[in-house]
């Protein structure tokens, strides 16, 4: 038996739930009657999601349908960054939706530096875009779960690879 536990903590989306939310709102945007015959789209590029309408109103109502599949599908509004809204082919405009991949070292450094602040009986450390939490008990992990989820955070995060 491991005589220290440990668990990361990370922020990612799921990028499935992602693909799955992109397919249902190109789905509704397809069979919605107000968008028949409009040259509005949703596209998926690497990874990112690219939407396009006929102008800024039609482009507000793609965004909320992919928007709200999004939310259905559990991922939070605070792993979505919106690009400005550029002028597209024609007459139409698009926007880009770009999605977080990992902490950035700014961030992991200042969750390490509150997780050190509290006195937990664990060990804390930055490793590449996650933070690394080690303990010999699995109370004081648990401790430390419970204190990041109660930190109001500009992003979600989730706890892996818990041993």
């Amino acid at each position: 038996m491991a005589t220290e536990f440990s668990f990361d903590i990370v922020s990612e989306v799921d990028r499935m739930e992602v693909k799955n939310a992109f397919n249902q709102a190109v789905k509704e945007l397809s069979n919605r009657y107000d968008f028949k015959g409009s040259p509005a789209s949703i596209e998926e590029s690497d990874k990112d999601i690219v939407i396009a309408a006929e102008d800024e109103f039609r482009l507000s109502q793609v965004r909320d349908i992919l928007f709200s599949k999004l939310i259905k599908r559990e991922i939070s509004a605070k792993m979505m960054t919106y690009g400005d809204i550029e002028p597209a082919k024609g007459t139409t405009v698009k926007q880009t939706i770009k999605f977080r991949e990992g902490l950035e070292t700014d961030e992991a450094k200042a969750l390490n530096k509150q997780i050190k602040d509290e006195k937990f009986k664990v060990n804390s450390q930055v490793q590449n875009n996650q933070v690394r939490i080690t303990g010999k008990s699995k109370d004081d992990l648990q401790k430390v779960m419970q204190f990041v989820k109660a930190l109001d955070l500009p992003y979600t995060v989730k706890f892996t690879n818990y041993r």
